[in-house]
Order: C-alpha cells, then structure tokens, then sequence
C-alpha cells in the first residue's frame, strides 16, 4: 500500500481545480487587448497538466499549518506563480529552437497554434505574470520577498533555464551520471523544490520545517526527471500528451541511456523512499506529501 490510496485521488482532483480556477482569475481575459496574446497565454496555461507543482505548494503549506483565508490565499498565488514559470518553460521548450515539439498535453503546442512570434511572448508574460502574482500576496513583507526570491532562483541561469541551457549544450554527447544528475537538478528539479518552499514560506514556516521539505523535494525533483525519462521510452504519445521518444530520437543523454531502465526504476524507487523519510519529522500533516512522492514515482504518463 502506499500513501496515495487513501483519499488521495479526490485530494489531488481538488488541489488541481483550485489550481485551475487560482490561474483563470490571475490570466488576462483574452477579451483585453491585446486579445491574442492574452487567448494565446490562457490556451497555454488553463485545461490541461498534472498541476503537480502546485500540488507540491498545496501540500507544503498543508504539512506546515496553513489556516485561515489569508493562509489560502497565499498559497493560491504560490501555486498559481510557480505554475505560470513552469507553463512559460513548456511554451519556450516546445518551440523549434528549442526541443520542437508540436504537441503539448493532447494538443497543438502553442507556437503551433499562434505563430512562434506569439509564443516568444507568451512566454514572456506568463513569466513576468508569476512575480505579479506573488508580489501582491496577503502575506508580511519579508515573506513576500523570501518566495521572489526563491521562485527567481529557481528559474534563473542557475535553476531551470541554466539546466535548459545544459541540455540543448549536451545533445550528441555523452554526459555521465553525476553530469546528468546536476543537470536535472536545475532544469526540472529546481522548480519543483521552490514549489515545496513556496508553500512554506507563504504560511511561515519554521527552519526546521523549511529543512524537511527542502530534503524532500530535491528527491522529488530527481525523481520526476528519472520517471519522465522512463516514460520516454515505455510509453506512448497518446498517453503523455506529448510526443514519445524524443529525447532517442534527439540523441539527448537520460537516465535510461546511462543506467538502463531496470536501473533507472530502482533509482526512482530509491529516491521515493528517501521523500518519505526526509517528510517524516513533520508528522502526520505531512500525509499528503508523502503521497505525492508516490504518484511522482508511480505514475504512467
């Protein structure tokens, strides 16, 4: 048994839609000029992904002692900032200088869709929306500083656009485990640690509780990036809602190329379980966490 079968499902179907409706209320109405910029930044953010990021926020916030309606409102924004930086990097990604990819989550890729001038911006404005959105949480100061902070790092030349930077540089090569490992760290890790801090800082956490969800989430972060190459090359394109076999097909070092799959699961596994022991000293409010680190690992698309 594992942590995601009680309740679980109706929690993550929950925690997806309060995402949803968080996004639709900070987006731009595509009625404002300019009207196809703002239709095009919806399209890219509303109706489809996994909402794991803010996910991770919700659960956070949830395992530190979030209460109140400030308390949720906070965390709304956290979690729709942090899911607009992770939809601008997805509209970036798919476009041709890039992974070009014209499928994203079932559906034509922005840029397929709008013209790759418009998905240049869209991106852009998404990104430059995720501060907005934090700057304006019910929430002191300082805090409001400490989440700008994290969100910027993680997407910056050191987090996730310095690991982008990293793969596009490492396409024909070879990169060895450690080399990949960092990568990793910073092009998907990085964001989906500052999901879990987020949801930390905008409730107040403590140190010691800001410890345990950083050691959490570094493992949750690798992992991702371990199960999503897994995935790769196990599943279909119809099941992903993006194109299967691309990183193959790119030449792009992963986990699979480097360690084999068998290895790579273990890894996967190895990495859950270290999710769940590094959650472990913030209780029983840490359940939902716990479950994520599962469906992280156990999922199929």
């Amino acid at each position: 048994m594992t942590a995601c079968d009680d309740g679980f499902p109706a929690w993550m179907a929950a925690c997806g839609e309060r995402a949803e409706q968080a996004l639709a209320r900070c987006l731009p109405d595509e009625s404002v000029a300019p009207n196809t910029l703002h239709r095009a930044m919806r399209y890219a953010v509303l109706g489809g992904g996994k909402r794991v990021r803010p996910m991770l926020t919700y659960a956070a916030g949830e395992a530190c002692g979030a209460s109140g309606p400030a308390g949720e409102a906070a965390l709304d924004a956290a979690a729709a900032a942090v899911e607009l930086i992770h939809a601008y990097s997805l509209v970036h990604d798919d476009m041709p200088c890039m992974d070009d990819d014209a499928m994203r989550r079932g559906r034509p890729s922005v840029h397929v869709e709008f013209g790759e001038a418009t998905a240049l911006l869209v991106g852009d404005a998404l990104q430059a929306l995720a501060f907005d959105v934090l700057a304006a949480m019910p929430v002191a100061p300082g805090l409001t500083v400490q989440a700008v902070q994290a969100l910027a790092a993680a997407a910056g030349s050191r987090g996730m656009a310095g690991g982008q930077a990293i793969d596009l540089a490492s396409v024909g090569k070879s990169l060895n485990r450690d080399e990949l490992e960092a990568m990793h760290r910073m092009k998907t890790g990085a964001l989906l640690r500052a999901s879990a801090a987020l949801g930390g800082i905008v409730v107040g956490a403590s140190s010691a509780q800001r410890a345990a969800l950083d050691g959490y989430a570094q493992a949750v972060g690798l992992a991702f990036q371990v199960v999503d190459d897994i995935l790769d090359v196990t599943a279909d394109s119809a099941r992903l809602g993006k194109t299967a076999g691309k990183d193959a097909a790119a030449d792009k070092p992963t986990y699979v190329s480097i360690l084999g799959l068998e290895e790579a699961r273990a890894l996967a596994e190895r990495l859950r379980l270290a999710a769940h022991e590094a959650i472990a000293p913030l209780g029983p409010g840490a359940a939902r966490l716990a479950a994520l680190a599962d469906f992280i690992v156990l999922r199929d698309r």
